[in-house]
Protein backbone atom coordinates (compact mmCIF):
# COMPACT_ATOMS: atom_id res chain seq x y z
CA UNK A 1 0.00 0.00 0.00
CA UNK A 2 1.23 3.48 -0.80
CA UNK A 3 1.82 6.13 1.81
CA UNK A 4 -1.00 8.11 0.16
CA UNK A 5 -3.40 5.26 0.92
CA UNK A 6 -2.08 5.04 4.47
CA UNK A 7 -2.67 8.77 4.93
CA UNK A 8 -6.20 8.47 3.54
CA UNK A 9 -6.93 5.57 5.88
CA UNK A 10 -5.52 7.57 8.76
CA UNK A 11 -7.82 10.46 7.90
CA UNK A 12 -10.81 8.11 7.79
CA UNK A 13 -9.88 6.67 11.18
CA UNK A 14 -9.35 10.12 12.64
CA UNK A 15 -12.79 11.27 11.47
CA UNK A 16 -14.44 8.10 12.74
CA UNK A 17 -12.77 8.44 16.13
CA UNK A 18 -13.71 12.11 16.27
CA UNK A 19 -17.39 11.43 15.62
CA UNK A 20 -17.49 8.33 17.83
CA UNK A 21 -15.79 10.12 20.71
CA UNK A 22 -18.05 13.14 20.45
CA UNK A 23 -21.10 10.96 21.21
CA UNK A 24 -19.87 10.45 24.77
CA UNK A 25 -19.94 14.11 25.74
CA UNK A 26 -22.48 15.33 28.34
CA UNK A 27 -24.50 16.89 25.51
CA UNK A 28 -25.66 13.34 24.73
CA UNK A 29 -25.33 11.47 28.07
CA UNK A 30 -23.96 12.03 31.56
CA UNK A 31 -20.38 10.97 32.34
CA UNK A 32 -21.72 8.17 34.55
CA UNK A 33 -24.00 6.88 31.81
CA UNK A 34 -21.25 7.23 29.23
CA UNK A 35 -18.77 5.25 31.32
CA UNK A 36 -21.29 2.48 31.96
CA UNK A 37 -22.20 2.17 28.27
CA UNK A 38 -18.56 2.25 27.14
CA UNK A 39 -17.61 -0.48 29.63
CA UNK A 40 -20.52 -2.55 28.27
CA UNK A 41 -19.38 -1.81 24.68
CA UNK A 42 -22.84 -0.46 23.86
CA UNK A 43 -22.62 1.45 20.57
CA UNK A 44 -24.42 4.82 20.49
CA UNK A 45 -27.52 4.28 18.37
CA UNK A 46 -28.25 7.89 17.53
CA UNK A 47 -26.63 9.29 14.41
CA UNK A 48 -25.14 10.72 12.40
CA UNK A 49 -21.87 10.90 14.29
CA UNK A 50 -20.74 14.35 13.21
CA UNK A 51 -17.05 15.09 13.27
CA UNK A 52 -15.68 18.27 14.85
CA UNK A 53 -12.87 20.77 14.36
CA UNK A 54 -10.40 17.91 14.79
CA UNK A 55 -11.39 16.49 11.42
CA UNK A 56 -12.08 19.86 9.83
CA UNK A 57 -8.47 20.90 10.42
CA UNK A 58 -7.10 17.46 9.51
CA UNK A 59 -8.83 17.84 6.15
CA UNK A 60 -6.88 21.04 5.56
CA UNK A 61 -3.60 19.29 6.37
CA UNK A 62 -4.47 16.40 4.05
CA UNK A 63 -5.48 18.76 1.27
CA UNK A 64 -2.14 20.57 1.41
CA UNK A 65 -0.24 17.28 1.34
CA UNK A 66 -2.11 15.93 -1.67
CA UNK A 67 -1.51 19.19 -3.52
CA UNK A 68 2.12 19.86 -2.62
CA UNK A 69 3.58 16.75 -0.94
CA UNK A 70 4.82 19.00 1.87
CA UNK A 71 3.56 21.55 4.37
CA UNK A 72 3.44 25.08 2.95
CA UNK A 73 2.66 27.13 6.03
CA UNK A 74 0.97 30.13 4.39
CA UNK A 75 -1.19 27.84 2.26
CA UNK A 76 -2.06 25.78 5.31
CA UNK A 77 -2.98 28.93 7.23
CA UNK A 78 -5.19 29.95 4.33
CA UNK A 79 -6.84 26.52 4.26
CA UNK A 80 -7.52 26.58 8.01
CA UNK A 81 -9.08 30.02 7.73
CA UNK A 82 -11.24 29.09 4.74
CA UNK A 83 -12.52 25.94 6.44
CA UNK A 84 -13.32 27.89 9.60
CA UNK A 85 -15.12 30.60 7.65
CA UNK A 86 -17.25 28.02 5.84
CA UNK A 87 -18.34 26.19 9.02
CA UNK A 88 -17.58 27.70 12.42
CA UNK A 89 -19.90 25.33 14.26
CA UNK A 90 -17.49 22.41 14.51
CA UNK A 91 -16.46 23.09 18.10
CA UNK A 92 -13.32 25.18 17.61
CA UNK A 93 -11.54 26.25 20.77
CA UNK A 94 -11.14 29.79 22.04
CA UNK A 95 -7.70 30.33 20.52
CA UNK A 96 -8.86 29.37 17.02
CA UNK A 97 -11.84 31.72 17.24
CA UNK A 98 -9.28 34.47 17.83
CA UNK A 99 -6.63 33.34 15.36
CA UNK A 100 -8.40 31.96 12.29
CA UNK A 101 -10.35 35.11 11.33
CA UNK A 102 -7.03 36.98 11.39
CA UNK A 103 -5.43 34.36 9.16
CA UNK A 104 -8.36 34.70 6.79
CA UNK A 105 -7.51 38.36 6.30
CA UNK A 106 -3.76 37.73 6.01
CA UNK A 107 -2.50 34.10 5.95
CA UNK A 108 1.10 35.24 6.41
CA UNK A 109 0.19 36.79 9.77
CA UNK A 110 0.38 33.36 11.43
CA UNK A 111 4.04 34.09 12.24
CA UNK A 112 3.07 36.80 14.70
CA UNK A 113 -0.58 36.01 15.42
CA UNK A 114 0.00 32.41 16.57
CA UNK A 115 2.75 33.56 18.91
CA UNK A 116 0.56 36.31 20.34
CA UNK A 117 -2.04 33.88 21.69
CA UNK A 118 -2.32 33.32 25.42
CA UNK A 119 -0.35 36.36 26.55
CA UNK A 120 2.41 35.83 24.04
CA UNK A 121 3.15 32.22 24.99
CA UNK A 122 1.40 30.66 22.03
CA UNK A 123 -0.98 27.73 22.38
CA UNK A 124 0.20 24.56 24.14
CA UNK A 125 -3.15 22.92 23.43
CA UNK A 126 -3.88 19.66 21.68
CA UNK A 127 -5.16 21.18 18.43
CA UNK A 128 -2.01 20.58 16.41
CA UNK A 129 -1.82 16.98 17.65
CA UNK A 130 -5.45 16.10 16.94
CA UNK A 131 -5.16 16.79 13.19
CA UNK A 132 -1.71 15.48 12.30
CA UNK A 133 -1.88 11.67 12.14
CA UNK A 134 -2.47 11.56 8.35
CA UNK A 135 0.70 13.62 7.89
CA UNK A 136 2.67 11.05 9.87
CA UNK A 137 1.33 8.27 7.66
CA UNK A 138 2.18 10.32 4.56
CA UNK A 139 5.84 10.65 5.58
CA UNK A 140 6.20 7.20 7.18
CA UNK A 141 9.22 6.33 5.05
CA UNK A 142 11.34 8.98 6.82
CA UNK A 143 10.74 9.59 10.53
CA UNK A 144 12.91 12.68 10.58
CA UNK A 145 10.87 14.23 7.80
CA UNK A 146 7.64 13.21 9.52
CA UNK A 147 8.75 15.05 12.65
CA UNK A 148 9.92 18.10 10.70
CA UNK A 149 6.73 18.38 8.65
CA UNK A 150 4.59 17.88 11.77
CA UNK A 151 6.38 20.77 13.46
CA UNK A 152 5.78 22.98 10.43
CA UNK A 153 2.09 22.10 10.46
CA UNK A 154 1.80 22.83 14.17
CA UNK A 155 3.55 26.21 14.13
CA UNK A 156 0.80 27.80 12.05
CA UNK A 157 -1.55 27.74 15.04
CA UNK A 158 0.41 26.42 18.04
CA UNK A 159 3.59 28.35 18.69
CA UNK A 160 4.28 26.97 22.18
CA UNK A 161 6.93 24.21 22.15
CA UNK A 162 4.56 21.80 23.91
CA UNK A 163 1.89 22.31 21.24
CA UNK A 164 4.51 21.52 18.60
CA UNK A 165 5.82 18.52 20.55
CA UNK A 166 2.34 17.03 20.73
CA UNK A 167 2.03 17.16 16.96
CA UNK A 168 5.48 15.65 16.47
CA UNK A 169 4.67 12.76 18.80
CA UNK A 170 1.37 11.89 17.11
CA UNK A 171 2.90 12.12 13.63
CA UNK A 172 5.69 9.76 14.69
CA UNK A 173 3.19 7.34 16.18
CA UNK A 174 1.18 7.32 12.96
CA UNK A 175 4.33 6.92 10.85
CA UNK A 176 5.42 3.89 12.85
CA UNK A 177 1.94 2.42 12.69
CA UNK A 178 1.82 2.90 8.91
CA UNK A 179 5.11 1.04 8.57
CA UNK A 180 3.36 -1.99 10.01
CA UNK A 181 1.18 -2.28 6.90
CA UNK A 182 3.97 -3.81 4.88
CA UNK A 183 6.45 -5.16 7.41
CA UNK A 184 7.52 -5.24 11.01
CA UNK A 185 7.18 -2.15 13.14
CA UNK A 186 7.32 -1.48 16.88
CA UNK A 187 4.16 -1.73 18.95
CA UNK A 188 3.17 -1.27 22.56
CA UNK A 189 5.86 0.01 24.88
CA UNK A 190 8.49 -0.18 22.13
CA UNK A 191 6.53 2.21 19.91
CA UNK A 192 5.94 4.62 22.79
CA UNK A 193 9.62 4.57 23.74
CA UNK A 194 10.73 5.29 20.19
CA UNK A 195 8.24 8.14 19.86
CA UNK A 196 9.40 9.57 23.19
CA UNK A 197 13.05 9.41 22.14
CA UNK A 198 12.27 11.43 18.99
CA UNK A 199 9.93 13.98 20.64
CA UNK A 200 11.39 17.30 21.83
CA UNK A 201 12.16 17.49 25.54
CA UNK A 202 9.35 18.68 27.76
CA UNK A 203 6.08 17.65 29.34
CA UNK A 204 4.82 15.73 26.29
CA UNK A 205 7.95 13.59 26.14
CA UNK A 206 7.84 13.02 29.90
CA UNK A 207 4.25 11.83 29.57
CA UNK A 208 5.17 9.49 26.75
CA UNK A 209 7.89 7.92 28.87
CA UNK A 210 5.37 7.35 31.66
CA UNK A 211 3.04 5.82 29.07
CA UNK A 212 5.80 3.48 27.87
CA UNK A 213 6.18 2.21 31.42
CA UNK A 214 2.45 1.61 31.91
CA UNK A 215 1.48 -2.04 31.34
CA UNK A 216 -0.94 -2.85 28.53
CA UNK A 217 -3.27 -4.55 31.03
CA UNK A 218 -3.85 -1.30 32.93
CA UNK A 219 -7.53 -0.37 33.07
CA UNK A 220 -8.10 2.47 30.57
CA UNK A 221 -9.74 4.73 33.15
CA UNK A 222 -6.69 4.25 35.37
CA UNK A 223 -4.31 5.00 32.49
CA UNK A 224 -6.26 8.18 31.80
CA UNK A 225 -5.97 9.17 35.47
CA UNK A 226 -2.21 8.69 35.34
CA UNK A 227 -1.49 10.15 31.89
CA UNK A 228 -4.28 12.70 31.40
CA UNK A 229 -7.42 12.46 29.26
CA UNK A 230 -7.36 15.85 27.55
CA UNK A 231 -9.60 17.54 30.09
CA UNK A 232 -7.00 20.27 30.53
CA UNK A 233 -6.91 20.69 26.72
CA UNK A 234 -3.12 20.59 26.69
CA UNK A 235 -0.99 18.46 24.43
CA UNK A 236 0.83 17.00 27.43
CA UNK A 237 -2.51 16.05 29.01
CA UNK A 238 -3.86 14.43 25.82
CA UNK A 239 -1.20 12.84 23.65
CA UNK A 240 0.37 10.31 26.07
CA UNK A 241 -2.93 8.54 26.85
CA UNK A 242 -4.17 8.59 23.25
CA UNK A 243 -0.90 7.09 22.02
CA UNK A 244 -0.88 4.54 24.86
CA UNK A 245 -4.30 3.35 23.71
CA UNK A 246 -3.19 3.25 20.09
CA UNK A 247 0.13 1.51 20.73
CA UNK A 248 -1.52 -1.38 22.55
CA UNK A 249 -4.31 -1.88 19.98
CA UNK A 250 -2.57 -1.49 16.64
CA UNK A 251 -4.44 -4.44 15.14
CA UNK A 252 -7.97 -3.31 16.01
CA UNK A 253 -9.32 0.17 15.44
CA UNK A 254 -12.60 -0.64 17.20
CA UNK A 255 -10.84 -1.92 20.34
CA UNK A 256 -8.54 1.09 20.33
CA UNK A 257 -11.46 3.50 20.21
CA UNK A 258 -13.39 1.74 22.97
CA UNK A 259 -10.27 1.81 25.15
CA UNK A 260 -9.69 5.50 24.51
CA UNK A 261 -13.33 6.42 25.07
CA UNK A 262 -13.23 4.79 28.50
CA UNK A 263 -10.86 7.54 29.59
CA UNK A 264 -13.59 10.14 28.91
CA UNK A 265 -12.29 13.75 29.16
CA UNK A 266 -11.78 15.44 25.78
CA UNK A 267 -12.93 12.20 24.24
CA UNK A 268 -13.48 13.36 20.66
CA UNK A 269 -9.88 14.54 20.50
CA UNK A 270 -8.31 11.53 22.22
CA UNK A 271 -10.32 9.21 19.96
CA UNK A 272 -9.40 11.25 16.88
CA UNK A 273 -5.70 10.88 17.71
CA UNK A 274 -6.00 7.18 18.48
CA UNK A 275 -8.15 6.57 15.41
CA UNK A 276 -5.76 8.36 13.10
CA UNK A 277 -2.76 6.43 14.39
CA UNK A 278 -4.30 2.95 14.36
CA UNK A 279 -6.08 3.36 11.01
CA UNK A 280 -2.73 4.30 9.44
CA UNK A 281 -2.02 0.60 9.90
CA UNK A 282 -5.42 -1.13 9.77
CA UNK A 283 -7.67 1.11 7.74
CA UNK A 284 -11.34 0.57 8.61
CA UNK A 285 -11.23 -3.20 8.09
CA UNK A 286 -12.48 -4.26 11.53
CA UNK A 287 -14.93 -1.42 12.13
CA UNK A 288 -18.53 -2.59 12.65
CA UNK A 289 -20.90 -1.79 9.80
CA UNK A 290 -23.20 -0.01 12.24
CA UNK A 291 -20.41 2.46 12.96
CA UNK A 292 -19.77 3.10 9.29
CA UNK A 293 -23.49 3.69 8.76
CA UNK A 294 -23.59 6.26 11.58
CA UNK A 295 -20.44 8.22 10.83
CA UNK A 296 -20.49 11.49 8.92
CA UNK A 297 -18.69 10.87 5.61
CA UNK A 298 -15.69 12.86 4.48
CA UNK A 299 -16.18 15.39 1.67
CA UNK A 300 -16.14 14.01 -1.88
CA UNK A 301 -13.01 15.98 -2.74
CA UNK A 302 -10.90 13.73 -0.49
CA UNK A 303 -11.13 10.77 -2.85
CA UNK A 304 -10.54 13.00 -5.85
CA UNK A 305 -7.44 14.54 -4.26
CA UNK A 306 -6.08 11.09 -3.47
CA UNK A 307 -6.52 9.96 -7.07
CA UNK A 308 -4.87 13.07 -8.47
CA UNK A 309 -1.95 12.75 -6.03
CA UNK A 310 -1.42 9.08 -6.97
CA UNK A 311 -1.40 10.00 -10.66
CA UNK A 312 1.31 12.62 -10.07
CA UNK A 313 3.33 10.12 -8.04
Amino acid sequence: MTTISAARDSLEGLALGDGFGERWFPLFRSPEEAFEQIRARRTPEEGPWHWTDDTAMALSVYGILTAFDAVHQERLAQAFAATYRADQGRGYGYGMHVLLPELGADPASWRTAARALFDGQGSLGNGAAMRVAPLGAWFCADLDEAAEQAALSAEVTHAHPEGVAGAVAVALGAALAARGRSGTAPAGADLLAEVADRTPAGAVRDGLRRAAGLPAVTEPWRAADLLGNGQRVRASDTVPFALWSAAHHLDSLADALWTTAEGLGDVDTTCAITGGVVAARTGLADVPQAWLACREPLPAWVAEAESESEERA
